[in-house]
């Protein structure tokens, strides 16, 4: 690795563009193999995610450290949509930073975990694995469409503890404000998951939390980004670093959801979704580095 700005750097949801979102791990081979020769090709990598630095340990970083990840690549875990940070290397993760001011407080979790083993043990799992957020996750033996068909009752009883506490939140259209007028929380619902979290965390956050960690570490800042996600919260990553001037690039595995309108480039694949179009984009960057391809072609 040189000093010279690296061609590329990537920022990457992790639940379903890189980890399939049925087993919550990666599957597909060539994806392990791929960020690493990215990673020691000198393209800097952050996993911007809101998974637990657990996950990251349990579910990426062996396949990363098996695959030969080098010990100058530049790889971060962004997680809990930005509370928590840490560096991966091949000797595993170094020191987590973990940003306390962005945590619910302890009675909260406690009252959650406690509406899980009294309503919810049927449908979802109360994550110890958070260091801030607090979040419940669909059961591996439940289905989509029944996790679909219940999960706001679990929200709306989530929605109310975070009132019996004196919580102010935002959730879907409501917002309730707490007793000094603020609303400092919110219950974010994915396709596998609740997060309630400080309305401060975000995609966004950990794209401005990468760039930091990257000037910090005085290497050469990427002439070009490529963001990765499977919801319409991730392309805060790409509306941040628009906003801040770099050049980027959005890809949606899942767009499904509707393709906003951006001032930068998104692109999709017209049939394959989830880990297995992240997949197919991984591989279209690493021609890039390798000078086969100037830019992503293959998979506009």
């Amino acid at each position: 690795m040189t000093d010279a700005s690296p061609v590329l750097g990537l920022l990457l949801d992790v639940d379903g563009p890189i980890a399939s979102p049925i087993t919550r791990s990666i599957q597909v081979p060539s994806i392990a193999r791929d960020l690493v020769e990215l990673a020691n090709g000198g393209v800097p990598i952050a996993f911007n995610t809101g998974r637990s630095d657990a996950f990251i340990r349990a579910e990426v970083l062996p396949q990363l450290i098996a695959g030969g990840l080098s010990g100058d690549a530049r790889v971060w875990a962004i997680c809990e949509k930005g509370a928590v940070v840490a560096r991966i290397t091949p000797a595993g993760f170094g020191e987590i930073d973990v940003d306390g001011s962005l945590a619910l407080p302890p009675e909260y979790g406690e009252a959650i975990r406690d509406l899980v083993s009294t309503s919810y043990d049927d449908l979802v799992f109360f994550d110890e694995t958070k260091r801030a957020m607090v979040s419940v996750e669909q059961r591996m033996d439940v289905s989509a469409e029944e996790f679909a068909a219940r999960r706001e009752a679990f929200d709306s009883d989530a929605a109310a503890q975070l009132t019996a506490h004196g919580l102010g939140y935002e959730w879907g259209d409501d917002t309730v404000l707490d007793a000094s007028g603020a609303t400092p929380f919110r219950i974010d619902p994915t396709i596998i998951s609740t997060d309630i979290e400080s309305v401060r965390l975000g995609k966004d956050l950990g794209a401005s939390k990468f760039l930091a960690l990257l000037e910090a570490d005085g290497a050469g800042m990427p002439q070009s980004w490529r963001t990765l996600g499977d919801s319409r919260t991730d392309y805060a990553m790409a509306d941040w670093l628009h906003g801040e001037g770099h050049d980027v690039v959005h890809v949606d595995v899942r767009p499904a959801d509707g393709v906003p309108e951006t001032p930068y480039p998104v692109r999709h694949h017209s049939t394959l979704i989830h880990d297995d179009a992240g997949a197919l984009y991984l591989a279209a960057w690493v021609r890039m580095l390798r000078g086969e391809a100037t830019d992503d072609q293959a998979v506009r």
